[in-house]
């Protein structure tokens, strides 16, 4: 039995800070079509298991747990596990908008367990230039330069590359961020195309009802004004040859820091990443739930765990 009728749900994938969440309120614009937002958690916490009947098992306290998973208001009925469970989550989400006809879910990893778990799936690839990735992720506090802050999109995009060369072409429709921003009428038109619908002008007003502005073509490669030649070159320099093969053309020659270098910068990332959390959530809290978590102290870091993700999801855009 297919986990899914075709093109009922068709997931988006792509790395963070790609402008999958723009392309998402477009999408939930279009009176056909669906979009509840980022849903890693689906297999997040689904993993292998050859002990139950459907060949995969949830880890219920992590997924209760998830941030996302708590802000969406799924339920986890009484002894659905598995891959029911997860039939049973995409049943309430068609159920929440009964008016649409496809429902598309955001996904930033885990290519490979969808593919082995729906292989016929349609997916939209939504590509950006790493550069202007790795300059975002710092703000949202990934890294301090964009060596570290672009580690995220390497590994989206090296598991789309090791998973979806052999998907037929009617199965993928890749979206890069800067060809919809530079040509909104052609490239949406496209991927309604994809989806069985013809565009709306209602996707073009998405900004009407959400806290982001209009698409603005000013977007596109701020790395080049915003970034250090030399965090450049550090970014490309990890990237390797995948940036080419994802269609961008390097700034000039990357390098590669040094053993002595590369133990400072790890340095460095973990004093920014400690200032930045103890910042943003209290030093003490940060503190007393990585605690908690170690000393498997569960009821305290659950405690702690909600009011750290009522704190990220207050200051989400």
């Amino acid at each position: 039995m297919p986990l899914m009728p075709p093109c009922e749900i068709v997931f988006i994938y792509g790395a963070l800070r790609s402008g999958t969440t723009l392309f998402r309120l477009m999408l939930d614009a279009h009176p056909q079509i669906a979009n509840p937002g980022e849903m890693d958690f689906l297999f997040d916490h689904l993993h292998p298991d050859d002990s139950h009947p459907t060949g995969w098992s949830y880890d219920l306290g992590t997924l209760q747990l998830d941030r996302i998973f708590q802000a969406k208001g799924l339920k986890v009925p009484d002894g659905v596990t598995g891959l029911d469970l997860l039939h049973t989550f995409f049943d309430q989400l068609r159920a929440q908008d009964q008016g649409a006809s496809v429902v598309t879910i955001n996904i930033h990893r885990h290519i490979d367990k969808l593919l082995q778990i729906a292989p016929n799936t349609k997916l939209i690839h939504v590509l950006r230039d790493p550069r202007d990735v790795a300059r975002s992720s710092i703000h949202m506090g990934w890294g301090y330069n964009l060596f570290f802050a672009g580690k995220h999109w390497i590994e989206t995009e090296q598991s789309w590359q090791d998973n979806t060369g052999d998907l037929p072409s009617d199965q993928v429709l890749t979206l890069r961020y800067e060809d919809l921003l530079s040509d909104l009428d052609t490239h949406l038109n496209r991927v309604c195309q994809f989806l069985g619908h013809p565009m709306d002008p209602q996707m073009l007003r998405y900004h009407e009802t959400s806290t982001y502005a209009p698409p603005d073509p000013n977007l596109i490669a701020q790395w080049r004004s915003k970034c250090t030649a030399d965090d450049i070159a550090l970014l490309e320099g990890r990237i390797g040859p995948l940036l080419k093969q994802s269609g961008y053309q390097p700034n000039g020659a990357g390098r590669f820091p040094g053993a002595l270098e590369r133990r400072i910068m790890r340095l460095r990332q973990k004093r920014y990443h400690w200032m930045f959390n103890s910042r943003r959530f209290g030093f003490w809290r940060f503190l007393s739930a990585r605690l908690t978590r170690v000393l498997k102290l569960k009821r305290w870091h659950m405690h702690l765990q909600t009011q750290i993700n009522q704190i990220h999801q207050a200051q989400l855009k």
